[in-house]
């Protein structure tokens, strides 16, 4: 059998009396044969094993064309408008039949007022406070004195009550302004009727505004055409409601553009146009201090009409241009 050496001693190969004699003094420095074996066997590199990479870019046509995939949908839009949508129309109306249902429309913003008033006086501070007394008085008497759930229930509920009928009782005058509304509220003083603008979607009359062309103050009271009279003369914007469900997009701006460019060829290309001050809504049939809501809505109106005409401005530039 071969003779194998478990232990290869250094100083065969170093000579002796170097360090190595020291080290294999040492038992557990002693290195053994096996550990180097090991090591040498890991060391060992393939020369076929190193090849130098591929560092050219991999060629586009080696990869397929990408294919859509079945699963991928395009969901149809979920409002899609229908072929069939009727026309958006605006311009005067001259029928007397139209008229009432353009003054029928402004009635009926007279009297949606009171919806906007009631739940404003719902929630109004002052109000709120009035009913936690009345509450908190009800409170002391029926459970604090009289022990009687019934009695506290059926009392906080009687209180409620009277603070929604009262607020119901004080609105309902602006029922009666709009019936009060007639026809003769479209007739100026000179017998001249109101220019009239609606907005048809279809057949139904969705939008109405009453313009009244005042004329010339410096030529008023004269005997000269009507035309002639409106010259240098003014437009005033007596009424502006839309449909409740056609509100906030765009009907109104739409009416407002009209009444600009009626007036501007009635009256002159730099006649002036604003809103009444006592408008078909104006009138309040509350103290002013629960009036927020509606002094609010003048103003946006004052603002969109302001912007109209901003708009008007800017294309009579473009057009000298």
């Amino acid at each position: 059998m071969a003779h194998v050496v478990r232990e290869l001693d250094l100083n065969a190969c170093y000579g002796p009396g170097s360090v190595m004699d020291k080290m294999n003094a040492v038992p557990g420095l002693r290195t053994s044969t096996a550990f180097f074996f090991f090591l040498r066997a890991n060391l060992v590199v393939n020369p076929s094993a190193m090849s130098t990479p591929d560092m050219e870019p991999a060629s586009s046509n080696r990869l397929p064309p990408p294919s859509p995939s079945p699963l991928v949908t395009v969901d149809p839009p979920s409002n899609p408008v229908p072929d069939d949508l009727p026309p958006l129309s605006v311009g005067i109306l001259d029928t007397e039949l139209d008229k009432v249902d353009a003054l029928n429309l402004v009635t009926d913003s007279i009297a949606q007022q009171r919806q906007s008033a009631s739940y404003h006086l719902v929630f109004h501070p002052y109000l709120l406070a009035a009913l936690s007394i009345a509450l908190g008085i009800a409170y002391q008497w029926s459970w604090r004195i009289k022990h009687d759930l019934g009695l506290a229930l059926m009392v906080h509920s009687g209180v409620v009550m009277t603070y929604l009928l009262a607020i119901r009782y004080f609105t309902g005058q602006y029922i009666h302004v709009a019936e009060n509304m007639k026809w003769n509220w479209m007739v100026s003083e000179d017998n001249e009727e109101d220019t009239v603008i609606g907005v048809r979607f279809g057949k139904d009359l969705i939008g109405a505004l009453v313009l009244r062309l005042e004329p010339n103050p410096s030529l008023a009271g004269k005997k000269r055409s009507r035309n002639s009279v409106l010259r240098g003369g003014k437009g005033v914007i007596r009424a502006w409601t839309v449909k409740l469900r056609y509100r906030n997009k765009g009907v109104g701006i739409d009416m407002l553009h009209e009444a600009v460019k009626i007036t501007r060829d009635k009256c002159g290309k730099d006649a002036e146009i604003g809103f009444a001050k006592e408008h078909a809504n104006s009138t309040m049939v509350l103290p002013e201090a629960f009036n927020g809501p509606f002094r609010k809505d003048e103003q946006r109106a004052a603002k969109t009409l302001e912007k109209v005409l901003s708009e008007w401005e800017g294309s009579k530039r473009r057009r000298k241009l």
